[in-house]
């Protein structure tokens, strides 16, 4: 098991798709590696009414960041209340990432989507962050005009409406 070095870790709650997910994630992040899954023992079988043997928990890494994925069974989903930001230089970048993570999910508003699984992702440009902030109101309110009608960001579309 490898040392643990990240302060925090996202712990991810699946119902049995554990594994299904870190090999979703790890084929659309190029800078990703699923690791040696835990398997539940007898008495961890007996307690979470999970088979013996079964996958338990499958730590994971993107782009760096460490998560773990746990088969923990139907009781909890996830909500929009937790999400994880997705920064892109380019739009072939946020093309890439929308277009992966929302398949088999749901496209929301503002480059939010929920992927297969049910987690919500934040599509971003890393240029957004800048024109929100501009010194001049008018131009972060434009943009935030023009961001409110996508669902997919479009770079384009937001320097346009700086732009004006």
């Amino acid at each position: 098991m490898p040392k643990i070095t990240q302060k925090i870790t996202p712990f991810l709650w699946f119902d049995n798709q554990a594994e299904e997910a870190v090999n979703f994630y790890t084929s659309i992040f190029k800078s990703s590696k699923g690791r040696n899954a835990t398997r539940y023992d007898e008495e961890g079988s007996e307690v979470s009414g999970r088979p013996k043997g079964s996958v338990m928990t499958v730590p994971f890494q993107l782009e760096g960041q460490d998560f773990v994925a746990l088969n923990g069974g139907p009781m909890f989903k996830f909500t929009e209340a937790v999400s994880f930001v997705v920064n892109c230089e380019t739009q072939k970048e946020v093309d890439h990432f929308w277009e992966k993570l929302s398949a088999g999910g749901e496209e929301v508003q503002c480059g939010w989507l929920k992927d297969k699984f049910g987690l919500s992702w934040q599509v971003v440009p890393t240029v957004l962050s800048e024109m929100l902030q501009d010194k001049d109101a008018q131009k972060a309110k434009r943009v935030m005009s023009a961001m409110l009608k996508m669902k997919k960001l479009d770079i384009a579309e937001l320097k346009r409406a700086y732009e004006a």
